[in-house]
């Protein structure tokens, strides 16, 4: 006697609707998602209402300030990126076929490195990939390193980025750390290096503990049986540097976090020695997704433009 097979409704959700939910999630707000996309708020709502109709669940709870995530709507948002951005490449992968690349890529820039790669990037974007779109997106390296494993960001740089089977990493420059202390207006300092063993002299001005080049710090800091002097911890690189200006204390930084500052003749970079310290930066991309035509082309296009920019360096190794 053969088993009865159960039927379930299957949920009538299209591409659409997820795109709308999506957007509605990351913006918090009906009314800033609608104005984004270009639909009328009433229409925009009945969508969404009708995929929670849909699934039979309750996706986004209306609070007094927009709308957040439920439990199983942070669930579906997951799955709703993956699936768009797989559309996405489908199309891309199409138009690569017929023409040149195509599409839409989001690349994530750590902060020392985005103030001085971001024009270059654009504008050399423009030229060499003209229909294609770019999208930026600033974050730690270890924000980065997630967000580019889970597919919400395509591919990145990132700072000695830890072992993630997610994540196909390659390594590009190779850029020394050192301490950075005030110079008075008006002085000219021309530091000699720093041994790592004085450091523990100085009140330090430091990233939270999940930035990379905090944990390659402490790390080899307590291989010397070294204990620092941590006086703040801020993870923005431009709001050390203010603190460092205004006499707070000193920060380790590599020279190009120091040049994109805008301002280094401000401050005097000490090389760290006995050991020296070195902060590899990385290419990053997912180990699980295909890369796309474009992929391929702006990674060749994020090496090029790191080696020019690392080759002004005095501290730094391209790879």
């Amino acid at each position: 006697m053969f088993d009865r097979v159960h039927s379930y409704p299957v949920a009538r959700m299209n591409l659409k609707q997820l795109e709308y939910f999506v957007r509605v999630a990351e913006l918090g707000s009906f009314s800033k998602a609608a104005m984004i996309i270009n639909i009328a708020q009433p229409a925009l709502s009945r969508q969404v209402r009708l995929l929670e109709s849909d699934l039979h669940v309750s996706l986004l709870t209306r609070t007094g300030r927009g709308v957040v995530l439920t439990e199983v709507g942070q669930r579906l948002f997951d799955h709703s990126v993956g699936i768009l951005q797989l559309v996405a490449r489908a199309a891309e992968d199409i138009q690569a076929v017929r023409d040149e690349p195509a599409g839409r890529i989001v690349i994530g820039l750590p902060p020392s490195i985005s103030r001085r790669l971001t024009l270059p990037l654009v504008e050399a974007f423009r030229t060499h990939l003209p229909k294609a779109r770019l999208a930026i997106v600033e974050g730690l390296s270890s924000h980065l390193s997630e967000w580019i494993a889970t597919g919400r960001v395509d591919l990145g740089l990132v700072h000695n980025p830890e072992p993630n089977p997610a994540l196909e990493v390659t390594p590009v420059l190779d850029e020394a750390l050192g301490l950075i202390s005030p110079v008075p207006a008006g002085q000219s300092v021309k530091p000699a290096s720093l041994p790592l063993a004085e450091l523990v002299n100085y009140p330090l001005i430091l990233p939270e503990r999940t930035h990379a080049m905090r944990k390659l710090l402490e790390t080899q800091a307590a291989f010397a049986d070294l204990k620092l002097n941590v006086v703040l911890e801020v993870s923005s690189v431009s709001s050390i540097l203010d603190l460092v200006a205004a006499g707070y204390g000193h920060a380790v930084l590599t020279e190009a976090a120091l040049a994109a500052s805008g301002r280094p003749d401000a401050f005097a970079l000490r090389p760290l020695v006995k050991p020296g310290l070195t902060s590899t930066l990385f290419l990053a991309q997912s180990a699980q997704k295909p890369i796309t035509p474009l992929g391929r082309r702006v990674l060749r296009l994020l090496r090029d433009l790191v080696a020019e920019t690392g080759d002004g360096s005095s501290h730094s190794k391209v790879r």
